[in-house]
């Protein structure tokens, strides 16, 4: 038999990508179940909205730490857990694309460890830069809930493994930002048309330069390797 014959057509995808898809599986999974009536009895049309007042941040949260001086262990998980619950279907699915496409990209140049950082660090930091934007601008913060930030984050990867790429080659580094250039330019179109999109882009910009920033600490042997990786293809 020759080689490559029982080898699979699908390129797998690394455990910490699984690890991250999983739960916005598994929560979408929980929902559609509900929605049909096969678990939560009546009240299972209503799982999406008590998941999401479980997992949702609100800036409040973080500006009631630091009136009183002290932090609410018993909520601060919500600094990472509105990245697992969306508030629709078709949210999800765009989260999930994109944590499987771009994790999977990142996740050749990144431990499996430096990923998921990348992952809860680009969501922590979204939520915190929302949460000192909503202090300035007028209007009520409305909660992060969704993905989008930490999935910004994993742009920011990205755009940073291009960065170092054309580096490498003396190319125009700034041909790297094309992919976030073209994600903001979808957005601003889509609130032009549909509306309604509040500041939740504060969110989803400081998770990109959260996942920019945090890539020159967490690539596989620092700046310098990933370089002379990139020479050797």
């Amino acid at each position: 038999m020759r080689e490559g014959l029982t080898e699979s057509p699908l390129n797998p995808l690394p455990m910490a990508v699984w690890l991250l898809a999983l739960p916005i599986i598994a929560s979408e999974a929980v929902f559609g179940l509900g929605r049909i009536g096969l678990i939560g009895g009546a009240q299972g049309v209503g799982l999406r909205l008590a998941g999401m007042q479980l997992s949702a941040y609100a800036p409040e949260m973080v500006q009631r730490m630091w009136d009183m001086g002290a932090i609410d262990w018993a909520q601060i998980y919500r600094l990472f857990s509105y990245s697992f619950v969306n508030a629709s279907f078709t949210q999800s699915l765009f989260v999930l694309a994109f944590t499987l496409a771009l994790g999977n990209l990142v996740a050749r140049q990144f431990r499996p460890t430096a990923l998921i950082m990348l992952f809860f660090g680009s969501a922590a930091g979204g939520a915190l830069v929302y949460t000192v934007a909503m202090a300035a601008l007028p209007g009520r913060a409305v909660p992060l809930i969704g993905g989008y930030p930490a999935v910004y984050g994993l742009v920011g990867a990205f755009t940073f493994l291009l960065w170092a790429r054309l580096a490498a080659a003396n190319a125009n580094r700034m041909r790297a930002f094309t992919l976030i250039g073209m994600l903001l330019l979808f957005q601003l179109v889509f609130g032009m048309v549909f509306g309604g999109t509040g500041y939740g882009w504060i969110a989803e910009i400081a998770g990109f330069a959260v996942g920019f920033g945090l890539s020159f600490l967490l690539v596989d042997g620092g700046v310098a390797r990933a370089i002379r990786q990139i020479r050797q293809r």
